[in-house]
């Protein structure tokens, strides 16, 4: 009876990866699948099944060095994804979007870019016409240089007095 309860104990601690439940198989305490299908996540083994297969994705894994293989199972669980909702494209056809939205949202910079500059340049010559306006004034708009008077409608200019055109 003593290792039946030990025994017993042994498969209460280990639970079988998501790959072997699914699989309906053993799951080994050196499981390839195990670090990277746990047992609280059974959608991603199954959608890697289903579009690469187990054995696919397990010749792959043997073939990577262990630091790589975290990366390499994200990428297919990704790219499974990616073909259950774009059987045709996958992956290419997200990142073939996100390329073309990259390409409108920098148009659509360079335009507020040039469109900054070109208010920026407006603000410039704007202030310089007020600058120039306050540090010497515009006889044409100074009415002390030139008096003007509205009764006999006559401007004087120095000594002279001409007429208005508008008489």
């Amino acid at each position: 009876m003593a290792g039946y309860s030990s025994s017993t104990e042994n498969r209460s601690l280990f639970s079988p990866c998501a790959a072997c439940k699914f699989l309906r198989r053993r799951c080994l305490e050196n499981c390839l699948l195990k670090p990277y299908f746990p047992p609280t996540e059974p959608l991603q083994f199954v959608v890697a099944h289903k579009i690469f297969g187990a054995s696919n994705i397990i010749k792959l894994l043997q073939e990577l060095p262990v630091t790589q293989r975290a990366d390499a199972v994200n990428s297919l669980i990704y790219e499974a994804n990616a073909r259950m909702r774009d059987p045709i494209y996958g992956s290419a056809g997200v990142i073939s979007n996100l390329h073309d939205q990259m390409i409108k949202l920098q148009a659509q910079v360079a335009l507020a870019q040039a469109e900054i500059s070109n208010l920026k340049s407006q603000n410039a010559n704007l202030m310089t016409l007020i600058h120039k306006q306050n540090s010497s004034p515009d006889p044409f708009l100074d009415s002390t240089l030139f008096p003007y008077d509205d009764d006999n409608n006559n401007c004087y200019l120095g000594e002279t007095t001409w007429e208005s055109f508008w008489s």
